[in-house]
C-alpha cells in the first residue's frame, strides 16, 4: 500500500514539473505545454516503453516537447537529432504523439543499424519496385514527373513538395492505397522504413503491413531480437 502511495505521489509531482525521467532513463522536458490539457506525455511514454523493445529505444536520450522553427520550415511535427527527439506541442491527441515518437525512434535506429536495415538491399529493392508502380499510377492520372525522382532513394524536398502541395497527400493516399502504407512513405527510402516501423507498433495485428511490404516487415521483425542485429 505504501509503495503504491509513493508511486502515485511521484506521478502527481512529475505532472507539475516540466522535466523528469522515465523508468528506463529517458529524460522528458516539456519546453512548451501541449495545447490540449487532456494530453499526458507520461501515458504516451509508458505505452512506448511497454510496447517497443528496450534495445530499440537505446539511442533516445531525451524527448523535448515544444515548438521549434523546423516544424514550420519543413512542415513536420517531429524530428530526431543527436539523441534528442523533438515533438511538437501542437497535437490532436495522444495517438498522434505516439505515432510521432515511434516514427522518430525508427530514424534513431538508422545510424547504428543502417547496415542491418539496408545492407542486403531487400528493403531498397522493394521500395524502388513500388516507386516504379507509383510512377505508372501517377502518369495514368495525368501527373507526368521526371523518371529520376523515382530512382533517387534519398529525400528530395522538391519531389516531396510536389506530392504534398501539387497532388496533395489526401489524393496521393487514395491513389497509393494498397501500395504504400501512407502518402509520406514514398518520399524516401528512410521514410519508407520509418512509416513501416510505425505501422508495426500502431497495429499489433501486422497483417496489413506484412501483405503490403513483406521485405520491410521481415526486416522490422529481425530488429525485435537484439541478437540478430549482430549477425552481419
Amino acid at each position: 500500500m505504501r509503495l503504491n502511495y509513493i508511486r502515485e505521489a511521484q506521478k502527481r509531482i512529475n505532472k507539475k514539473l516540466n522535466s523528469f525521467y522515465t523508468s528506463t532513463g529517458i529524460h522528458i522536458y516539456v519546453k512548451d505545454p501541449f495545447l490540449h490539457d487532456s494530453v499526458d506525455i507520461e501515458r504516451v511514454v509508458d505505452r512506448i516503453e511497454n510496447n517497443v523493445p528496450a534495445h530499440l529505444l537505446s539511442e533516445v536520450e531525451m524527448i523535448v516537447v515544444g515548438w521549434f522553427d523546423e516544424f514550420e520550415e519543413r512542415a513536420i511535427n517531429a524530428f530526431y537529432k543527436d539523441g534528442i527527439l523533438h515533438i511538437s506541442n501542437v497535437q490532436q491527441d495522444e495517438e498522434d504523439i505516439f505515432d510521432d515518437v515511434v516514427h522518430e525512434v525508427a530514424h534513431s535506429l538508422e545510424g547504428p543499424n543502417g547496415l542491418h536495415i539496408y545492407g542486403d538491399q531487400k528493403v531498397k529493392n522493394e521500395f524502388l519496385g513500388k516507386r516504379r508502380r507509383m510512377k505508372e499510377i501517377l502518369a495514368a492520372n495525368g501527373y507526368t514527373i521526371p523518371a529520376h525522382y523515382f530512382k533517387n532513394t534519398e529525400y528530395d524536398e522538391e519531389f516531396d513538395m510536389y506530392l504534398y502541395k501539387t497532388i496533395g497527400y489526401g489524393k496521393l493516399g487514395e491513389m497509393m492505397m494498397g501500395l504504400f502504407i501512407s502518402p509520406y512513405a514514398p518520399t524516401s527510402l528512410r521514410e519508407y522504413f520509418a512509416t513501416g516501423f510505425t505501422e508495426f507498433y500502431m497495429d499489433s495485428d501486422h497483417s496489413y503491413l506484412k501483405k503490403l511490404s513483406p521485405a520491410l516487415y521481415d526486416k522490422i521483425l529481425t530488429l525485435q531480437d537484439p541478437a540478430k542485429l549482430y549477425e552481419h
